[in-house]
């Protein structure tokens, strides 16, 4: 290397700068590994417990190993963004006239944030390996949208591992890391995969409110409260309509528990995640009558808006019928006529309640 060059290795530079832009972890994995996590894969698809995400079928293939989706990679590199919560998630479950969003939907669109922050590190990477004499590679960034399997190849790359409630934990973050990837055909040295750390704790399997685990590090997702908010469509099963309580967005409670967020500070989580105020501890009232229009504009920039109007009443409704709060049946009750079948399907199962 010419006198005055960086001597840092470009591993090295690269957690420093993946660091300076934002990323808590960063490791590297080899693209040529030999994913178990693909045969734990195609069992679940196969057993359904994918339950309405035909894309986890339909792109199976592509999902099993980095080089199903691009046989030219040569090294992953998997990042992890911090949205570390300050207060306790599960500090609104006996607030029944509040409902509860999950953690990391509460600020903005990890989407943009992360996939944002995974460009411009690719486009440092191209120049860093010219500047080092190697042939600029080729970069694809992913965050959460392509057939990836982000936690698998975070574990791969050492910054934590597929904990049993099938997300990852950081010994440094917990469980509250955004996982984006970057494939490269840059020849990169790999890290150590994690081992795992979850021993004979299973606090995240008894947390379950709808015994959504039929195993350690198995989900049925067709019993997922975070499932059945957002992925699910039409009326949810009456038989989870109770255990939802007042969550309207998803679900911290396996992740909440777990003895691993001991180690995790709100102080390294992206500014971007933190919680608006409208969104930490909205009352079910205001939410109920939300029409299209101002559903859109509370939740612009927010990963709720992609579940729409009516799926998102039609949560709030399930709640309202949870709460046992008798000023909400006005608000109950002008929806039992709404053009959504699921909304005044719910509609009228909460009023019954109520």
């Amino acid at each position: 290397m010419p006198s005055g060059q960086d001597h840092r290795t470009i591993e090295t530079a690269l957690a420093e700068e993946a660091a300076r832009l934002g990323f808590a972890a960063c490791g590297i994995a080899p693209a040529t590994a030999d994913w178990a996590a693909a045969a734990r894969l195609d069992d679940w698809v196969a057993a359904g417990m994918h339950g309405e995400m035909q894309w986890m079928a339909a792109r199976a293939a592509q999902r099993r190993s980095p080089r199903a989706l691009w046989p030219e990679a040569a090294s992953v590199i998997a990042l992890g963004m911090s949205y570390a919560p300050a207060a306790d998630p599960l500090a609104l479950a006996a607030r029944q006239d509040r409902a509860r969003i999950s953690v990391y939907a509460q600020g903005g669109d990890y989407h943009d944030t992360v996939k944002r922050a995974l460009k411009a590190l690719a486009r440092w990477l191209i120049d860093e390996a010219g500047r080092r004499g190697l042939e600029p590679p080729q970069v694809k960034v992913f965050v959460d949208t392509a057939p990836v399997m982000e936690k698998p190849l975070a574990e791969a790359a050492g910054i934590g591992w597929q904990g049993k409630h099938t997300n990852l934990v950081s010994r440094a973050h917990g469980s509250w890391l955004f996982l984006g990837a970057i494939y490269t055909t840059l020849d990169l040295q790999p890290g150590e995969p994690h081992a795992d750390r979850c021993g004979s704790c299973r606090a995240c399997q008894d947390a379950c409110p709808t015994q959504a685990f039929p195993a350690p590090y198995r989900l049925d997702a067709r019993r997922c409260i975070s499932y059945l908010t957002i992925e699910h469509s039409g009326p949810v099963p009456e038989v989870f309509r109770t255990a939802l309580g007042n969550r309207i967005y998803g679900c911290d409670d396996c992740l909440a528990v777990c003895p691993w967020n001991a180690f995790a500070s709100a102080a390294a989580a992206n500014k971007a995640f933190l919680p608006r105020a409208e969104l930490a501890a909205p009352r079910l009232a205001e939410l109920l009558a939300l029409d299209d229009a101002g559903f859109r504009r509370l939740f612009a920039g927010s990963p709720i808006k992609r579940i729409g109007r009516n799926r998102f009443v039609r949560n709030c409704l399930y709640a309202a019928g949870n709460s046992a709060d008798a000023a909400l049946r006005q608000p109950v009750a002008a929806l039992v006529g709404d053009d959504d079948a699921a909304v005044a399907d719910a509609a009228r199962w909460a009023l019954a309640r109520l």
